[in-house]
């Protein structure tokens, strides 16, 4: 007999969140399953640059940890996981927690791969364009490392009807995370675009954690969010109607109200009613919040539309270098001294022939975000920041070495000099044919 509802919860909303209130929320929240979104735009770049180093790894940092301390707790509650922490390589994740379900001696763990974003071998140099400059992706041929396709939910549900306990995706988009689940249980259509907007908007109210309970909500001031330092995680209840509920455990600290999941709805939407997402168009534009109860919001009015027959794709290319060099100044005419210093460092850059781009110099906390609405303060402390774009690593620590020389060389009283040399992973987006992806299942049971 179906269920009348199912009841998911937020187990992470981004790679390095905290894994405490996740543990919670499957101890206590009579889960039917648990969503652990954990890539950001750049992660999967970045996981892929590790598996080229080692084959072996390009999956989540924190996946043992998770695994170690939710695994055990949701085998004993029949909470079924689902998470893309699998990043660029879920084949070696789900590798890994079958390993690890065999260490904490939990038997015929079924553990499902889903791939298939990595569609670096269908990308077509003579005609994609990026989405944010124009520019053709020939441009930086020689310099991608990463192309992966946002997934929808056909992957995920071919490993739940597999009968998977825990599933690893690598690219999928966020909301699909919770949307395969609620298809899968109510036996939705994949062309029953009201009812899958519906499911959309759970997933996106959703798909980062503690914002929707309050995290990120409060300015300490106007918005206050009762005991921040115990966030707790949201969960959703849904009908198969697609009504559903957002809420979180009466322990946790945090706080669900219309304010808290009006901001996460509109929280990277740039068209709240043709929202893109590979499985529907969803359309927000309707979407009203009531409070049922305290912490508790029923969500109502998301419908959708038919599907464009693209995904977009993020592309990883390498872009230079980025140097960051940091130092303080403080007491009288702090912020005269920083200026001095600037000015000093400006000339370094032209009598060296430092060859840089996008050079950056501002005071943290006076005009680093509004340059132009420098206030009319007289501070007895300022952070100096020098940053800059260079093509090559000792270009970039040419230029933190040359803040370092400020010590001495410079305006009196600088300390606390901090010095930064990254490479810089870029990330912009592509179109391309939805025909041309196909997802592959693998299996592990431990």
């Amino acid at each position: 007999m179906p269920k009348k509802t199912i009841r998911i919860g937020s187990g992470a909303g981004y790679s390095g969140d905290r894994i405490e209130p996740a543990v919670d929320l499957i101890e206590k929240g009579n889960l039917d399953y648990i969503v652990f979104e954990c890539l950001a735009e750049r992660t999967i770049a970045l996981a892929q640059l590790q598996k080229l180093q080692n084959p072996d790894l390009g999956y989540d940092p924190l996946l043992e940890n998770r695994m170690r301390a939710c695994l055990p707790i949701c085998a004993g509650k029949k909470v079924k996981l689902i998470s893309n922490m699998g990043a660029a390589n879920p084949t070696a994740a789900a590798k890994r927690t079958a390993t690890l379900a065999k260490e904490l001696g939990l038997e015929k763990i079924k553990i499902a791969a889903v791939s298939g974003d990595d569609v670096i071998s269908l990308l077509d140099y003579g005609s994609h364009t990026f989405l944010e400059s124009g520019d053709a992706i020939s441009t930086v041929m020689d310099e991608i490392i990463s192309a992966n396709a946002y997934l929808g939910v056909t992957g995920i549900l071919s490993a739940l009807k597999g009968g998977a306990d825990v599933i690893l995706t690598g690219r999928v988009a966020d909301p699909a995370l919770f949307l395969a689940p609620i298809i899968y249980e109510f036996g939705w259509s994949l062309d029953n675009y009201p009812l899958l907007g519906k499911g959309t908007a759970l997933g996106h109210l959703m798909e980062c954690a503690g914002q929707v309970c309050g995290g990120y909500f409060a300015d300490g001031v106007k918005k206050q969010v009762p005991d921040l330092g115990n966030l707790g995680f949201p969960f959703a209840e849904i009908t198969e109607e697609g009504s559903f509920y957002i809420s979180k455990l009466k322990d946790s600290g945090g706080m669900v109200t219309t304010g808290t999941c009006k901001e996460q709805l509109l929280y990277e939407v740039h068209d709240p009613s043709e929202y893109l997402t590979p499985d529907v168009v969803a359309d927000f534009s309707g979407v009203t919040f009531q409070e049922l109860e305290k912490d508790k919001i029923q969500v109502s009015g998301a419908t959708g539309k038919p599907l464009t027959g693209q995904l977009k794709a993020s592309i990883g290319y390498r872009d230079g270098y980025r140097a960051d060099a940091q130092i303080s100044y403080g007491g009288s005419y702090a912020i005269e001294r920083a200026n001095l210093a600037i000015q000093i460092m400006k000339q370094r850059l032209r009598d060296t022939n430092l060859d840089t781009a996008d050079v950056l110099f501002d005071m943290i906390g006076v005009n680093s975000l509004f340059k132009e609405h420098i206030p009319n303060i007289e501070p007895q402390e300022v952070r100096l920041r020098v940053a800059a774009k260079t093509k090559t690593r000792e270009e970039a620590i040419q230029l933190v070495n040359e803040v370092e020389t400020l010590y001495t060389n410079g305006p009196a009283a600088g300390g606390g000099v901090s010095k930064l040399v990254e490479e810089i992973i870029a990330i912009q987006s592509i179109l391309i044919d939805r025909n041309k992806v196909t997802e592959n299942i693998e299996y592990f049971e431990s």
